[in-house]
């Protein structure tokens, strides 16, 4: 008779183990938190080509809001590091017109919360002048800084952006949970001809991923537009990006021990969207559960639900699709209730207990 571990054991072996491999092919060799990892991103593309430069609110003397852009002003001076007034539809403008000459812009937002000031350079300049143009004018940008829920801040600055950016044509819209993530994902987002929307995530900063010798090394770079497979399964997939896919894999986690085994799909970019990858999965499991921090009405989770029920892979599924989403309401400050505002692993974990036992409805009713 096999012995059987404890979840608790058990969670914490899987835990382990995620986060000692690397998505590339040599093992890893350092723990890098998120941050650095984008800060290695910016200095070598900086280093790479003297076209790109930095602006934002005390991106420069103050090392960045977050410390992402720390050391390259006294790297690279003044003139490819630039203090902004706090003025985000100007300094914006800025960078999309500098994008319009050649050059290109990493234009950081000190939240994206703020780039509600500056949407309209977003949208109607760099989002459309390329197609506006004929081709003739591209747009080299990368829009970046923390998107979504950090703590106690509150319903004006809480809410996530990814479904808002990703609705509009023009656009590439990245959302990076590991160091890995962050760094390959970014230096493809500097080299690439078109805008892009970087949305990161205040409370991930901090956190230590493992990254391989490949994945250090200034060369590494990860292709837009394709998820990964976080976590391999056979009984439900779960889809997600950014910091709902910590979420994912933990409920994942603990429904391992209760012998489910999900398959957990990291997009890492959310237009384009790898509808390819959820699709070979759903082939697999048959369920389908998408995780995120936003909002639900129009959300990412909706947008995967109408591509699915529009493609053949409809047909693989035993069950609906399942969203588990933040709250329908502004972010409260009140701590207790910000925690019931956002996804958790018990959410996740009803939610997937709730489709494999096909029980929507009778879920839904309660």
């Amino acid at each position: 008779m096999a012995l059987k571990s404890p979840p608790v054991l058990f969670g914490l072996l899987a835990r382990i183990s995620r986060r000692s491999f690397s998505s590339s092919k040599t093992l890893s060799s350092k723990q890098v938190t998120v941050r650095d990892a984008l800060n290695q991103a910016i200095d070598e593309e900086m280093e790479r080509d003297d076209k790109v430069f930095v602006l934002g609110e005390e991106v420069a003397q103050y090392d960045g809001a977050y410390k992402v852009t720390r050391g390259l002003w006294k790297k690279y001076g003044d003139r490819r590091v630039i203090d902004t007034p706090i003025t985000e539809i100007g300094f914006a403008g800025i960078a999309v017109g500098a994008a319009f000459a050649g050059l290109k812009p990493i234009c950081e937002f000190m939240t994206f919360n703020f780039s509600m000031q500056a949407i309209d350079h977003i949208i109607n300049s760099a989002a459309k002048t390329f197609y506006m143009s004929a081709g003739g004018v591209p747009v080299s940008i990368v829009f970046r800084g923390p998107n979504g829920a950090a703590a106690g801040v509150a319903a004006q600055h809480s809410q996530c952006f990814g479904a808002w950016y990703s609705h509009c044509p023009g656009l590439k819209v990245i959302m990076p949970y590991s160091s890995e993530d962050a760094k390959g994902l970014l230096k493809a987002a500097i080299r690439d001809p078109d805008p892009v929307v970087f949305l990161e995530d205040e409370i991930m900063y901090g956190l230590q991923f493992p990254m391989s010798d490949e994945a250090l090394s200034s060369d590494f770079v990860l292709p837009i537009g394709k998820a990964k497979i976080e976590r391999e399964g056979s009984h439900i997939t779960l889809v997600c990006a950014g910091r709902a896919t910590e979420t994912a894999l933990q409920a994942a986690n603990e429904l391992a021990g209760k012998g489910i085994e999900c398959e957990v799909i990291n997009l890492r970019t959310i237009r384009p969207l790898d509808i390819d990858t959820i699709a070979r999965s759903i082939s697999k499991t048959h369920h389908l559960i998408t995780v995120e921090q936003g909002w639900p009405q129009s959300g990412i989770g909706a947008e995967i639900c109408a591509r699915i029920m529009e493609s053949p892979a409809f047909f693989e599924l035993d069950a609906p699709v399942w969203r588990v989403t933040g709250a329908d309401v502004p972010m409260p400050y009140a701590r207790s209730l910000e925690t019931l505002a956002l996804p958790r692993p018990p959410d996740v974990v009803a939610a997937a207990s709730a489709v494999l036992a096909n029980q929507i409805a009778s879920e839904a009713a309660n």
